[in-house]
Order: C-alpha cells, then sequence, then structure tokens
C-alpha cells in the first residue's frame, strides 16, 4: 500500500531517506551502518565525533560519492542513478567554500547561478539577494580569496541556495563565524526550514546546533545510533550549575549538601560554581525549591550542558543499551 507522500515502494518523495548505506575506502570502514529519515520542515543536526563518519556520508548524500552498499533517496529520487536530478533538488554547503579565489564573492555566485541554468538576469538578482541574506553585500566585490573564514563559510552557504534548492546539506556552516553572524545564521535555517525545506546540519559546535535543530542523528564509528540508546542516554543524570550569591564554590559545598539532604561527595565545583546532577528536569525544579525554601541566596541554577552536548558525551562513554533502566543512577532520592 502507498501512504501519502510516498511512492510505490514506501520510500518518502520528500526529505532524506538512507537504509544500510555503507562506504570503505581500501581497509578504512568510513560509514559502516547507516540508516536515518530526514523530513522536510524540520532541521536535523547529525552529531558526532571526528572520523565517525559525518563528512563522508554528507558527500554520498549529496552525490558526489557513491556508497559500496544501502539505498539512499534525496526527495524520492536515487542520487545514484539519478545524480542530476538529485542535484537539482539539493543544496551542498562543504566545510571548505572551494570557490575560484580571483572570482568577487557576487561572481561567484552568478556563475554558479549560470551553472544551475538560471538565466543571466535571474542569476544576477539571485546573487544580489543572497548576499544580503547572508550580510555580504559590502563585500560583493572583493575576491573570494581575501575574505576571512567566516566570510567564505557565508558565502559557501549563499552559494548552496542559489538555485533555491529543496534540500540542504550543509557541513560545519558555523565554522569561524562571528557571535552575531552565527546567530543570523540561525535565523535564516529557520526560515528555511518554515518554507518547508528539508535541512541535515552537521557541526561540532553543539551549543550553536542546540539552538537550531529539531531533531539529531547521532554518528558512531560509521553507525547510525539506534533511537532506544539516544533517547536511554538523553534521561540519564545531568550536571547542574549552581551559585550563591557572596559565597565561593568551596564554600558553599556544605550548605547546599546539606539543604538537599546529600552527601558533600555528591557535589562538586567547577570555577564560580558548584555541580549537582540531577536525574531528571523535576528533580532538578525540586531541588531549587529545597534551596529557596532553606533561604540560600540562589543567583544562578541552570544545566550545564544542552541535551546534545549530554547525550552525546554519554554515548562516547558507553550509553547503557536500550534494556537497561536509564532513569538509575548511584545518587539518593534520584539525585547523580
Amino acid at each position: 500500500m502507498t501512504t501519502a507522500g510516498s511512492d510505490s515502494t514506501g520510500i518518502p518523495a520528500t526529505g532524506i531517506h538512507a537504509r544500510g548505506v555503507r562506504r570503505s575506502f581500501g581497509s578504512v570502514h568510513a560509514v559502516r551502518d547507516v540508516s536515518l529519515d530526514v523530513p522536510a520542515g524540520r532541521v536535523t543536526g547529525l552529531v558526532g565525533p571526528n572520523g565517525s563518519g559525518k563528512t563522508t556520508l554528507l558527500l554520498m548524500l549529496s552525490s558526489l560519492l557513491a556508497p559500496d552498499a544501502g539505498e539512499i533517496r534525496i526527495a524520492g529520487i536515487d542520487p545514484v542513478a539519478e545524480p542530476q536530478k538529485a542535484r537539482a533538488l539539493l543544496g551542498w554547503m562543504p566545510d571548505a567554500l572551494g570557490a575560484w579565489g580571483s572570482l568577487t564573492s557576487r561572481e561567484t555566485l552568478r556563475v554558479t547561478g549560470r551553472l544551475y541554468d538560471l538565466p543571466a538576469a535571474e542569476a544576477s538578482q539571485r546573487a544580489d539577494a543572497l548576499l544580503a541574506d547572508v550580510g555580504l553585500t559590502d563585500l560583493a566585490d572583493a575576491p573570494a580569496r581575501v575574505l576571512s573564514r567566516g566570510q567564505k563559510q557565508r558565502l559557501g552557504l549563499a552559494r548552496a541556495l542559489v538555485h533555491d534548492p529543496r534540500v540542504l546539506l550543509l557541513d560545519e556552516p558555523a565554522s569561524g563565524l562571528d557571535p552575531q553572524a552565527r546567530i543570523d545564521l540561525r535565523l535564516l535555517l529557520r526560515r528555511l526550514a518554515a518554507e518547508g525545506r528539508t535541512i541535515l546540519i552537521s557541526s561540532h559546535v553543539l551549543s550553536e546546533l542546540e539552538e537550531v535543530v529539531d531533531d539529531a542523528v547521532f554518528l558512531l564509528e560509521g553507525r547510525t545510533v539506534d533511537p532506544a540508546r539516544v533517547e536511554a542516554a538523553s534521561r540519564r543524570a545531568q550536571p547542574w550549575r549552581v551559585r550563591l550569591a557572596g559565597l565561593a564554590p568551596l564554600d558553599a559545598v556544605a550548605p547546599v549538601s546539606a539543604a538537599l539532604r546529600l552527601d558533600a561527595a555528591h557535589v562538586g565545583t567547577d570555577r564560580r560554581d558548584l555541580l549537582v546532577s540531577f536525574a531528571s528536569d523535576d528533580d532538578a525544579a525540586a531541588a531549587l525549591r529545597e534551596l529557596i525554601a532553606a533561604g540560600m541566596p540562589v543567583v544562578e541554577f541552570a544545566a550545564a550542558q544542552g541535551s546534545l552536548e549530554r547525550t552525546f558525551l554519554d554515548l562516547e562513554a558507553g550509553a547503557p543499551p536500550a534494556s537497561a533502566d536509564p532513569a538509575s543512577s548511584d545518587a539518593p532520592e534520584g539525585r547523580a
């Protein structure tokens, strides 16, 4: 039975679909077994340590590298069998710009537009609009070779958008961007997703990724991590930062431990703050109430890590399998 938005094989006609994808380079198994679905209208993060296969996977999804095995569809199109059709739908932003250094920013976008068969006038209009979108209007006539790393990243994003693609593959787009440019990038990606585009973004800056993505796919050693294992890791205890006004961290350990009925060994210090782990957000909220009720002058109480960073670190450290109890911990009363 064919469902809405899929073909007769059940493969989605929008977004990105991959099953059992593998790719080796001689004896090096870069991608061992990747399966994922990236829906349209959302920003999905691709998270993994160096060497986990992220860039190799993106190259296969972009039709620039053929998989050794497995199945890939870009909006229902096989990028191996029909690369030109897939590329018409794809906007690919590699980690490095790789532009013609002698061309200006505007010329780079115009030439790219012409390569996608845009009429000359439309390519020029598109170039000017995109330069404004990525904040490079003032550098429109500067040759690409003089751009900074962050400016080249912005030009690379604009180049990926020249032909108005429905699917975006972005490899480290925030690398080298200053704080304002990162905010602008987040706003742009959210707008593009709201327009119904499919966005898969790889980044090592997990704090930045946290603020823009709707979903995340985790890669470890060339394999996609089972969603149940990701869920187990995301539900494990996490550290929270606690700071009391007028008290140095070491001096705050005893009163906080007493107020929360914790052994002092469960309360750590990090620069200005205490670090206390809680098994859930509910436990953290209860602990904050206890501190306030005890008259503690709390001026900071916040998660020490974002959920992506915490899950990533937990998976790398060897999170329990899905069959394990994700809520279990060694701490008393649900605290770790």
